[in-house]
């Protein structure tokens, strides 16, 4: 801290995490390095896996291997310091530290909501225009919608950091959560933070209910184009296909809607930080998870590899 008694600036952050399971500290912690690990090998390998299969090569699996590199990063942004922590005795971080990872952590929370946008648009494609699927969906296009996302998911964090670094915070500064996030920085901020939430209501129309908007048009022509499907295994084939998806939809917002939405949000409710660890950790590592296991494609490309990898090693 530095300047006077009326002037007092909070330069730093005592982060608590979860200090209030001190005889959890070895669980958690070996819980939570399980899942990052299984998180970004999961990933990664899915990645891979697209990568090297040819008969995976497709707009849907393009827009599943950019959502399981955003998932990397994504958790990444959060996890290392969280895991640091428990071992900390002081769990300093700088105020600039402090909003570059939310910035961080904020830039690849919107990409993901309009890249999940986006992978509905591609299923409403594939389902209601089959015959149109390659020609709409061309490689060109599936490279702007991702790098769309990527820049105005940038964009509208960049506008939140700026605004940020405009507050003033004069104490107290334990922020009791594991990462900085909005609403406990806005809580202890001295500023008059009217602007900065009108600002970020603005930002969470545009991103997330526009994005929620696009999925679920897509999903009711989705719908209602399998229920004209006469077929049983025709409507079961084309509800498979968008089932993973829609998972992951429900997740991703249904958590970060709790988070956000709920009254107290910048307040110090351990229900609060355990929702929190849902879409920061958990969902991350789930999301390959729920598009490989009903996934005949790529349990098949799955198989072929694994024989490669014994034919090789034998």
């Amino acid at each position: 801290m530095a300047g006077g008694k009326n002037s007092t600036t909070i330069t730093e952050f005592i982060l608590l995490g979860f200090s209030e399971f001190p005889e959890l500290t070895a669980v958690l912690f070996s819980i939570f390095l399980g899942i990052y690990l299984a998180t970004v090998s999961w990933n990664l390998g899915l990645i891979v896996l697209i990568r090297m299969d040819s008969r995976l090569h497709t707009p849907m699996y393009f827009f599943l291997s950019n959502l399981s590199l955003l998932d990397t990063c994504y958790v990444s942004t959060i996890a290392p310091r969280m895991l640091s922590d428990f071992f900390r005795k002081h769990k300093l971080i700088s105020f600039l530290g402090c909003a570059v990872q939310y910035l961080l952590f904020s830039s690849l929370g919107l990409t993901e909501c309009c890249l999940l946008a986006a992978m509905a648009y591609d299923r409403y494609v594939a389902i209601c225009s089959p015959l149109l699927y390659t020609a709409t969906m061309s490689p060109s296009l599936c490279v702007q919608m991702v790098a769309g996302s990527c820049v105005t998911g940038f964009l509208g964090s960049f506008i939140q950091f700026c605004a940020l670094l405009q507050l003033h915070f004069c104490g107290p500064n334990i922020i009791n959560h594991f990462f900085c996030d909005l609403p406990q920085l806005l809580a202890l901020s001295c500023s008059d933070t009217v602007f900065f939430q009108v600002m970020t209501s603005v930002l969470t129309v545009i991103f997330g209910l526009m994005s929620v908007l696009v999925i679920m048009i897509s999903y009711g022509y989705i719908v209602a184009t399998i229920v004209k499907i006469t077929s049983a295994e025709g409507r079961s084939k084309a509800f498979s296909t968008c089932a993973s998806h829609m998972t992951a939809v429900v997740l991703f917002f249904g958590s970060g809607i709790f988070v956000y939405m709920y009254p107290d949000s910048g307040g110090s409710s351990s229900q609060n930080k355990l929702a929190s660890v849902l879409y920061t950790v958990i969902i991350p590592m789930l999301n390959p998870l729920i598009y490989s296991l009903r996934n005949k494609e790529i349990k098949d490309a799955l198989n072929v590899w694994k024989k490669k990898l014994f034919s090789w090693c034998y």
